[in-house]
């Protein structure tokens, strides 16, 4: 693994380092596996009668007339007018006055950039020049674009790759020849060449399948080896029914469903049993599965146990800690008042806390990923309790699960996986669903409109806020990207602030702020405070906001429908009617046909199977599942026969050589030690 730092290339000093940083890359490695985001293809140029409104379009055409300027002390804009009878199209640039000497009349460019229309005439803002000839080079061919921050572009993602490619040697190949054979997978280095610089679809396609089963693989073998640990283990907590968790179910101001009965009693079971529990529950947003994690603490504690939950984020840590604080006091269990433990919480808070735990005397605790840090120790930790299951991989589960004697498990999980697959990706857990929202919860109204919706959608928003309620707008950038075209926080934010009305609390939240400012903002906005926050997905696994009436989602498209239906779960949890407007940037009727299934459905489970029947192997350039598990490329809807070929040849693997001893899996076994980021690692699966 080449661990070497980015400085070591040519052209990246200390700034662009810390560029790269911002966006995860921090040595050589990193920058190989830092895919793509999407691929921009250079089509023919196009006469001005065949360009696609609202789409990027090349055109080729001679200036008439030198450019026109306008400008003041702040900015200035370059007009330039071309000609094709009856046609015209108007070319617009901001703040690039140098084009006035270089758009000299009689000379032929190419500009490309989408195209509008607008009072009737055609209009491309800020578009691209080139040449003749240089345009001609770019043809077919499909340019890389990354993710990425301020400062940082494509072309000096693509530049620094490039130059890891030519200069450092081949990586090794740690898949053996026998599984890249049955499974016709490319060998690692032509992926990586290709699925940065693809010299066509079908190359990218080839090696965007080898990475993607390179994920699953490895995540696969690591569940097993974490299931041969844990499976059969006996309880080392010995639990006892207790009445208090029965008389806090019957204080609830809701009657929990039959579904969250059923799941509840199949909790209790389980940790009275003689083996240690291992349960995933799955239900969609909203179906009420924190109560019954609630509940399981309750019952630890009633035994003389501890418990830890650990969530993704700290504003949900927050939040689960004051719910849990609350319905402790209501039922007059105030002496096993629970602690919360993030990365912010202060040294000599953590000290405290530390002790507490150690010796016993904290029963429950919530926190982050710093519950699982070297410096926690606990007493008699019985319960373990992950929410919101994707977001943690197996080394965190892992992490957690080992502090102490193996406690009993249990993970909560909102993402609707229809159960083929979670039987594959949670194999060393018992599965219960919660397939019942709560009676009292009006089903989300949805609606999908392309993107001459937008000022009935701001009317729309703004009569929400004046019955005092709350509105959340998605973006899927934080900041205007090069060669992206979609909205972003940043500037949209902007622009609703001059849309809506004065006296409308508008702020935006992304996952690039400081932790202490998004804790910040979702107070702001739980509390009512701000009335429409414009966000990136990062809100999707946030705070409970029952007065939050409407979700609408800009560039849907650029979203799966796993995803955007838990976007859409962010509404819907109070007593008032809810909405979720579904923006659709593109006129692709794929595209279409796949929202048409959100519109019409707010079952989770039933979307996601869905969405894995129209999803094929060819579907490649749209935005993946982003947030799902841990992979960087993998899709588990996409690639759903992958995940299964996967699992099927770590099967045959593990059954051939359990331990990995044979000379060829030496290369695989020192992989997957790095994979665990263990040192030294025996593998004793």
């Amino acid at each position: 693994m080449n661990t070497e730092p980015l400085t070591s290339l040519k052209g990246i000093g200390e700034k662009t380092e810390k560029l790269f940083a911002k966006v995860g890359v921090h040595n050589l490695q990193q920058l190989l596996h830092y895919y793509p985001r999407d691929y921009d293809s250079y089509e023919s140029p196009v006469p001005l009668r065949e360009c696609k409104i609202d789409e990027k379009n090349a055109v080729i055409g001679r200036v008439h007339h030198s450019p026109s300027v306008k400008a003041n002390q702040k900015n200035s804009v370059i007009l330039l007018e071309l000609y094709e009878q009856p046609l015209r199209l108007q070319l617009i640039w901001f703040h690039m006055p140098f084009l006035r000497s270089m758009l000299k009349k009689g000379s032929v460019f190419v500009f490309r950039g989408k195209v509008q229309e607008r009072n009737g005439r055609l209009v491309m803002e800020q578009p691209e020049i080139f040449t003749p000839a240089a345009y001609e080079a770019l043809q077919s061919t499909m340019q890389p674009i990354y993710g990425l921050t301020k400062g940082l572009t494509s072309k000096m993602v693509a530049k620094a790759v490039a130059q890891v490619q030519e200069n450092c040697a081949p990586a090794r190949d740690y898949l053996p020849e026998e599984i890249r054979s049955e499974q016709n997978l490319c060998d690692i280095n032509y992926a990586l060449t290709q699925i940065h610089f693809p010299k066509d679809r079908d190359s990218l396609l080839t090696a965007r399948r080898r990475l993607a089963f390179e994920e699953f693989f490895l995540f696969l073998l690591a569940l097993r080896q974490l299931k041969e640990h844990t499976e059969d283990t006996v309880n080392a907590f010995p639990i006892q029914a207790v009445w208090k968790t029965e008389e806090v179910i019957e204080n609830l101001p809701y009657q929990l469903t039959g579904a969250q009965m059923r799941v509840w009693n199949e909790i209790e079971s389980d940790m009275k049993g003689h083996t240690r529990m291992s349960r995933l529950i799955q239900g969609d947003v909203g179906s009420g599965k924190t109560i019954l994690a609630f509940l399981a603490m309750i019952l630890s504690a009633q035994n003389g146990y501890q418990s830890a939950m650990m969530v993704p984020t700290e504003v949900l840590a927050h939040q689960h800690y004051e719910a849990l604080c609350r319905l402790l006091e209501e039922n007059h269990l105030s002496e096993y008042q629970p602690m919360l433990l993030t990365g912010s919480t202060k040294a000599s808070e953590k000290k405290k806390i530390y002790e507490q735990l150690s010796n016993g005397n904290c029963r429950m605790i919530i926190g982050t990923h710093a519950l699982i840090q070297e410096k926690v120790q606990y007493h008699r930790l019985a319960l373990v309790i992950t929410d919101e299951q994707h977001r943690f991989g197996v080394r965190q589960r892992t992490a957690l699960a080992s502090k102490g004697d193996p406690p009993n498990v249990l993970v909560m999980s909102a993402t609707p996986i229809p159960r083929t697959l979670a039987i594959i990706l949670y194999g060393d857990l018992d599965i219960s669903v919660i397939d019942e929202l709560p009676k009292n919860r009006l089903p989300v109204k949805n609606c999908v409109v392309d993107v001459s919706y937008r000022p009935k959608t701001y009317r729309f928003i703004e009569k929400q806020a004046s019955l005092g309620r709350q509105i959340y707008v998605i973006c899927p950038m934080v900041e205007e990207s090069e060669g992206l075209d979609a909205e972003n926080v940043t500037d949209y934010t902007r622009k609703l602030k001059e849309e809506l009305s004065p006296g409308i609390s508008v702020a935006m939240l992304h996952g690039q702020m400081k932790p202490a400012m998004k804790k910040e903002i979702m107070e702001r906005f739980a509390s009512g405070e701000i009335q429409v926050l414009v966000s990136t997905t990062v809100i999707e696994v946030g705070v409970n906001v029952p007065n939050a009436t409407v979700m609408m989602i800009e560039n849907a498209e650029r979203f799966g429908l796993a995803q955007l239906h838990q976007l859409r779960g962010r509404v819907g949890r109070g007593t008032e009617q809810s909405y979720c407007i579904f923006i659709q940037g593109n006129k692709d009727k794929e595209v279409a046909k796949r929202l048409e299934i959100l519109k019409n459905s707010n079952d989770g489970f039933l979307i996601a199977s869905e969405d894995l029947k129209l999803r094929g192997s060819g579907d490649l350039l749209g935005t993946r599942q982003s947030g799902e598990m841990e992979f960087a490329i993998a899709d588990i809807y996409r690639d759903a026969d992958l995940l299964k070929s996967a699992s099927e040849a770590v099967s045959k693997l593990l059954f051939m050589d359990p331990e990995l001893e044979k000379e060829e899996h030496y290369e695989l076994k020192r992989v997957f030690a790095d994979y665990l980021n263990l040192e030294n690692f025996e593998i004793g699966l």
